[in-house]
């Protein structure tokens, strides 16, 4: 390439000078050609030999003539179609009406360097145009070339002299930029094109574990690079990229055929030329290597050299896509005429004549020489009857690509001479065809639409690209013969969408009727997911099941914007809900609370109501015997009270079992505080009660009197009251409510009624608590008064076991899982309350039951001797 290059400065700087200080010729390159004078020129170059032979300048003589091999019957036909197309609009009489085209055709030996020497060959002056006269362009358009590497050359040279040159075989994307190729089109759809068509391809059959083939030009890279970038949208990961040349070593094709062996790839593309492909597909039919997908680009898919039975055996069932094909009339007649004898000087006729025929034609007064391979020719033979498959002409495809480019460049001319478009009525030209310049031919050529005889719209777009339409190719046998079957076909729209039908039904795979598959790894099964694997490409991974609590309910695979193997990440379950055991569907979880029908909640209640009994039984005794002395010295009044309060905490729990709602919540935790608040208040009035009797036994002491019943109802009332102020302004600020617990269990919901507000909830708690404590202190300062019944000793036992039963409730709260939870603090307010109950109520009952006797003022009053 860097010879290519100082090539190309130099050949532009002679342009340079040549245009600026008149023509000078400085030298020409012996190149045979194709030619016919006319009014407008147009040149032509085709690889009608596909080798260049590369020979080693000494430089100390003038370099010798380039040298090719490998005569290509594809391209020659090429080369003819365009004869043939220029025959047809001479004879036209309303497309360019009474001017003649001319034509020039080089070949290039699909050389870069020798295709800028046929450029500079045909952009320089004829040898009949005298030095004097000024230089007119040697050409009016350029129609070049099949490999885009070739075109590069072409168009980096000949477009800053705005030379139009329209390619029917560059597909490279590269070629469509303007600011570097301004003059450049072309009648194949690029390569960006052809790029989303093989993605769409990939993507339709899933196939996301590719290899890829390159031609080490630009075809074959910007081809490759572009079909990367659309199928690692979709997730598809290439494995490797092996590339190729014509004139590559041995070793180097081997080396990509030990990449193709070791290929866990089952699926390879490759985009390269047919004469770059064809030393690896030898190769690869060499070394039995079969069982592989081919996808191919549009270069070789049709192409005749390799479509044979013995290449079949590797590459049976390719598919690829090409252009559009077209049988155009009358052209068999026009290949068939050909001959040696109509002009003996036409060049690679006679190389043509030789493939097709099989003899040498010698022309009268030529040495027949005695190293000639084949026979000399008897002049009798002819081309008429010949099967060769260079005269079918019902499948053109880049032979159409050739006939629509004359014409579109006709079409130009004719804009420009006449100033009105084909098939309007021609007064007379309104441009001298002296004074056409090319540049003027690239404006017209940019905006060149017409509807051709076979129904196609021709034009370019902005960037001088056709509209892109292909037919899928798929390889077969028949008959013996490889058959180049259409099964589909790829559009894609202004907007950038496309549309690809195929018959999969009619595709013949080389692995057998079922579609092929290539994956790196295979797709998860429900319940897993993707892991990557370090170092490897993301179509690599292990797959590992889903933590709980998340599902993968899908592959993935088929989805309609991207290739998927698998979850790429689990999905989290909703909050209400759990996976199941395979890890592939959410199931409800189960809700738990504490319900009355469980053993726990039956206990819970039965207990509860007993407490209540006790309770209201306990009661109707006081009220009964409230004329005895024991009752009259423990206060009945307020013994009344206390117990009517635990009958109310002994209820208090009903509220706490059942499933949580928005009342029960608010009513379970203020309905407690506020019941024992009433309660520790009647305690506390009681307790104040014995120490003021205590007191008034001293001498002078007027206590009693100072603390009477509605005193000891001030106080109860007071302490209650600031419960409930404390209640309701929870109620007000920040309520209970029922509450969903997920930590506790992943297969259960634990209903219960969250406390809104901590601080109000240990607020209630630590004021009950104060008051405890405030009675627990008072009636240990009285526990040691001398009555044999001495309620003080009663109620610092029952504040003990208030405290230790509310002091260990805490962390058991905290700690308990669930509806355990709930039952902690059913069980701490039941022990608390029976505390009560018992320690206070039950020496009484059992004095006035069992102990009647015992039932008077002097026993009380400890006034009697103990007989025992």
């Amino acid at each position: 390439m860097p010879e290519l290059q100082r090539a190309t400065t130099l050949s532009l700087f002679i342009l340079y000078l040549n245009t600026v200080s008149g023509c000078e010729l400085f030298g020409r390159f012996n190149m045979p050609s194709l030619f016919k004078q006319g009014d407008i020129m147009i040149g032509g170059i085709f690889p009608v030999f596909n080798k260049d032979v590369s020979v080693t300048s000494t430089f100390e003589s003038n370099p010798p003539g380039v040298k090719c091999a490998r005569f290509d019957l594809r391209a020659f036909r090429w080369a003819q179609v365009m004869l043939f197309a220029i025959k047809e609009i001479n004879n036209d009489l309303a497309l360019l009406p009474n001017i003649s085209l001319g034509y020039r055709i080089l070949n290039s030996c699909s050389s870069p360097t020798n295709t800028l020497r046929a450029a500079l060959t045909l952009a320089s002056r004829p040898e009949e145009i005298e030095l004097t006269s000024p230089c007119p362009p040697a050409i009016s358009a350029l129609i070049a070339e099949a490999g885009s590497s070739q075109s590069l050359a072409v168009a980096g040279t000949l477009g800053p002299f705005q030379v139009p040159i329209v390619s029917y075989f560059s597909t490279c994307a590269c070629l469509s930029d303007r600011a570097k190729y301004p003059t450049f089109f072309r009648t194949i759809p690029s390569d960006y094109f052809q790029a989303k068509a093989l993605a769409a391809l990939v993507k339709h059959f899933g196939w996301q574990w590719i290899g890829a083939i390159q031609s080490d030009n630009d075809y074959g890279r910007n081809g490759i690079l572009a079909f990367t970038e659309e199928v690692r949208k979709l997730g598809v990961c290439i494995e490797f990229v092996g590339t190729v040349l014509r004139t590559y070593t041995m070793d180097k094709i081997l080396d990509v055929v030990e990449m193709i062996k070791y290929s866990t790839a089952k699926v390879i593309l490759a985009f390269v030329p047919e004469g770059d492909f064809y030393p690896l597909m030898k190769e690869v039919v060499k070394q039995n290597i079969t069982g592989i997908q081919w996808i191919a680009s549009e270069a070789w898919i049709t192409a005749s050299q390799p479509s044979t039975p013995e290449i079949y055996q590797a590459f049976g069932g390719a598919l690829g896509f090409v252009v559009q094909k077209m049988a155009i009339p009358n052209l068999k007649q026009f290949l068939t005429s050909i001959s040696p004898y109509a002009d003996p000087n036409a060049a690679f006729v006679r190389d043509f004549w030789e493939i097709i025929v099989g003899c040498r034609p010698v022309s009268p007064g030529e040495d027949t020489g005695t190293e000639a391979i084949n026979e000399i020719c008897t002049g009798n033979e002819t081309l008429m009857n010949s099967q060769d498959v260079f005269f079918n002409v019902t499948q053109l495809r880049v032979s159409y690509n050739v006939y629509k480019a004359v014409y579109a460049i006709a079409h130009a001319l004719h804009q420009l001479v006449y100033c009105q478009p084909v098939g309007e009525k021609t007064v007379r030209p309104c441009l001298n065809i002296s004074e056409i310049q090319p540049k003027q031919v690239t404006d017209h050529l940019q905006r060149v639409n017409f509807r051709n005889q076979f129904g196609d719209d021709v034009f370019f777009d902005v960037n001088g690209d056709p509209p892109a339409s292909y037919d899928i190719i798929n390889w077969q046998l028949i008959d013996g013969q490889v058959q180049h079957v259409t099964l589909g076909h790829f559009a894609s729209a202004a907007n950038g969408d496309h549309k690809l039908s195929i018959k999969e039904e009619d595709i013949v795979w080389r692995t057998g009727k079922m579609v092929p598959t290539s994956v790196c790894s295979n797709v998860c099964p429900i319940g897993t997911r993707k892991a990557q694997i370090k170092g490897r490409p993301t179509c690599c991974f292990d797959c590992i099941p889903c933590t709980d609590g998340t599902i993968a309910n899908s592959t993935g695979a088929g989805t309609e914007l991207i290739l998927s193997t698998g979850a790429a990440d689990c999905t989290p379950c909703p909050q209400e809900y759990w996976s199941n055991e395979r890890k592939d569907e959410c199931i409800p979880r189960t809700t738990e609370f504490l319900t009355y029908h469980e053993p726990m909640g039956i206990a819970l209640t039965v207990v509860s109501l007993l407490g209540a009994s006790l309770s209201l039984a306990t009661m109707m005794i006081f009220i009964h015997y409230r004329e005895t002395p024991v009752i009259k010295a423990s206060n009945s009044e307020l013994s009344c009270f206390l117990l009517f309060s635990l009958f109310l905490c002994f209820l208090c729990p009903l509220t706490f079992i059942g499933k949580p709602t928005v009342w029960t919540c608010m009513l379970r935790h203020t309905a407690f505080g506020v019941t024992f608040a009433l309660c520790i208040s009647c305690v506390l009035g009681k307790t104040i009660v014995v120490v003021t009797a205590f007191k008034a036994t001293l001498p002078g002491s007027k206590v009693a009197g100072k603390f009477g019943p509605a005193q000891q109802r001030i106080i109860v009332c007071s302490c209650t009251l600031i419960q409930i102020i404390i209640c309701v302004l929870w109620l007000k600020l920040n309520p209970p409510f029922p509450d969903m617990v997920f930590k506790y269990s992943n297969m259960k919901i634990v209903l219960e009624c969250n406390t809104g507000s901590e601080a109000a909830f240990y607020a209630v708690l630590g004021y009950i608590g104060l008051l405890a404590i405030i009675c627990l202190v008072l009636a240990f300062l009285a526990r040691k008064l001398p009555d044999n019944f001495n309620e003080a000793k009663f109620i610092t036992f029952s504040m003990l076991i208030f405290c230790a039963v509310w002091i260990t409730f805490i962390p058991a709260y905290v700690s308990s899982p669930g509806k355990f939870t709930v039952a902690v603090e059913i069980f701490a307010i039941l022990s608390s309350a029976f505390g009560l109950l018992l320690s206070i109520f039950a020496p009484k009952c059992y004095i006035i039951l069992i102990k009647p006797e015992k039932n008077t003022k002097k026993h009380v009053m400890g006034k009697t001797v103990n007989k025992s």
